[in-house]
């Protein structure tokens, strides 16, 4: 397998195909753009999440750009049957963020076999690429280092009332993107969950309603199985919006600083 930087908690679930006339003006299409945009994915060495459907994504990355035969080669998941439903699929979407810009494409035409002698998979440049810079849409990935928690109220498979503690992996001005073990409860999109209490450094827990947009379950690079679930603040009690966007912006500029050499 491909050797990657420290893989990013964060893997965030594909955007709405739906919205197209609102998402028209970030999609690029020329060739140059392209290519370059999926060398530089290359050279920051991203984590990537593809999407084949059905819930299920694997974690995999772009190992090489093949100007000549219009190809893009990708790392395979170390799970044979994430690579059997890759192959199986339709499509694969692939989401990452590069800079803290989301970038999303579709693959077709999937294949495996080897580069360089390894095990590979192969598919025909992307005619198009998304890289998303509105604010509104923006996610930060938070670090493992600080260990954001926040305490779902839900219910499990018999439907009782369960507390699943969630790892908070990417957080927004409008909600938060969690981890759980697969199986931990029982999560309906377009449910509510009300009470539920997000844990920030600064100060005590906010209790939170929150509203489940999607939910994705995905094979981990070590072959483990956990459930990623979107979350919309449903209702945000007064003034945690602002200690939202104040640890969103104070630790954007330490990651930044830190990026620069200033720490």
């Amino acid at each position: 397998m491909a050797e990657l930087s420290t893989p990013s908690p964060a893997s965030p679930a594909p955007l709405d195909g739906g919205r197209g006339d609102e998402l028209e003006k970030f999609t690029l299409r020329g060739a140059r753009q392209i290519l370059q945009l999926l060398q530089d994915l290359i050279t920051h060495r991203g984590l990537i999440t593809a999407h084949t459907g059905g819930g299920h994504s694997f974690m995999t990355a772009v190992l090489k750009v093949d100007e000549e035969r219009g190809r893009v080669v990708l790392d395979p998941s170390p799970d044979p049957q994430a690579n059997r439903r890759a192959l199986a699929a339709p499509r694969l979407t692939c989401v990452t963020q590069l800079d803290g810009i989301r970038i999303q494409f579709p693959l077709v035409g999937l294949g495996e076999g080897q580069d360089k002698g390894r095990p590979a998979l192969f598919a025909p440049l992307p005619a198009e690429m998304l890289r998303l810079q509105r604010r509104e849409f923006y996610r930060l990935q938070v670090p493992l280092a600080h260990e954001l928690s926040c305490l779902l109220k839900a219910e499990d498979l018999a439907r009782k009332p369960v507390e699943v503690s969630a790892r908070v992996i990417d957080i927004g001005a409008g909600g938060v993107a969690v981890v759980v073990p697969a199986g931990a409860a029982e999560f309906v999109i377009g449910g509510t969950l009300p009470a539920c209490r997000l844990a920030l450094p600064d100060g005590e827990p906010i209790e939170l309603d929150l509203e489940v947009r999607n939910l994705n379950r995905q094979t981990q690079r070590n072959g483990t199985e956990q459930l990623r679930v979107g979350l919309r603040f449903a209702a945000l009690p007064r003034a945690a919006d602002t200690r939202i966007q104040r640890y969103i912006f104070k630790t954007e500029r330490a990651l930044n600083a830190k990026a620069r050499g200033g720490l």
